[in-house]
């Protein structure tokens, strides 16, 4: 068998997937194309996320080179096709940084990291065009809560929002009592969107990342749950046969012994 040496660089990745791709190469990655492989580079990227999450630096390097690997798959495609060269995405990519940081690049002033968001938008928008919607840039396929805090970010851009987190806190509650009366199951499902909205805004405006914050909370409820059934193993009883109250007190007990140790993202607790 060949002995297959690249570079330890992004050309010499982008070199090994061409090979990949090649007549010589592996039947299943000349299948693949930018459609059938989406669902991996979500995947993927979800994974470098909780890398970043973990902190093990190997562990993000890892995952780091798995979206590489996907970002060097898409290039080919385009080269492939003769849309694109390498070449273009770098340069698209660095005139585009260099056009939305003008603080740095040209004579403007330097600027708060505030005002350099704010500014950034601004340019975003100046490149879309004036006449399009103030939320045409964001990203619709973004995970619902991610996506509402994008939408709402990008409106308070231009003053569309609450003065104050008090009429953020009414608005929730408002909400909250047109769900408890909404009468019919479209009705129920429309009313209990506009709660989840308004409690992403609440997220927003105590600088709260919405997606994140349920995410931890989707794993300290893991990490609880695991920790009542090893309660209730060991008085040898299985969940299922004891009563809500007595799972009450199962889930209170498991709080109390996990509520000193720290959780980490990938669902385990560190003690």
């Amino acid at each position: 068998m060949e002995n297959a040496t690249f570079e330890n660089s992004f050309d010499g990745l982008f070199e090994l997937i061409s090979r990949l791709r090649g007549p010589a190469g592996c039947s299943w990655d000349r299948e693949q194309s930018r459609e059938s492989m989406k669902k991996q580079l979500l995947e993927e990227v979800y994974e470098l996320i909780d890398a970043i999450e973990e902190g093990n630096p190997l562990h993000i390097a890892e995952e780091v080179g798995d979206v590489l690997a996907h970002m060097a798959f898409q290039i080919v495609f385009g080269v492939e096709n003769g849309e694109f060269s390498i070449g273009d995405i770098f340069r698209l990519e660095e005139d585009k940084l260099i056009r939305r940081h003008p603080h740095v690049f040209s004579e403007a002033s330097p600027k708060e990291p505030y005002q350099v968001a704010a500014q950034w938008e601004e340019i975003k928008r100046d490149e879309r065009g004036r006449s399009e919607s103030v939320l045409a840039g964001v990203t619709m396929s973004l995970p619902a809560l991610a996506l509402a805090q994008a939408l709402q970010e990008r409106a308070a851009t231009i003053g569309f929002d609450w003065e104050d987190v008090g009429g953020v806190v009414d608005k929730v509650r408002e909400e909250l009592d047109e769900l408890v009366n909404a009468k019919t199951p479209e009705e129920r499902e429309s009313e209990l969107g506009d709660v989840l909205f308004s409690l992403v805004n609440m997220a927003r405006w105590l600088n709260v990342d919405a997606e994140d914050s349920l995410r931890r909370a989707g794993i300290r409820f893991q990490n609880r749950f695991a920790k009542m059934e090893h309660i209730s193993d060991q008085s040898g009883l299985s969940l299922e046969e004891v009563s809500i109250g007595e799972q009450d007190l199962l889930w209170s007990q498991a709080k109390l012994e996990l509520s000193d140790l720290p959780v980490s993202e990938d669902g385990t607790e560190i003690s």
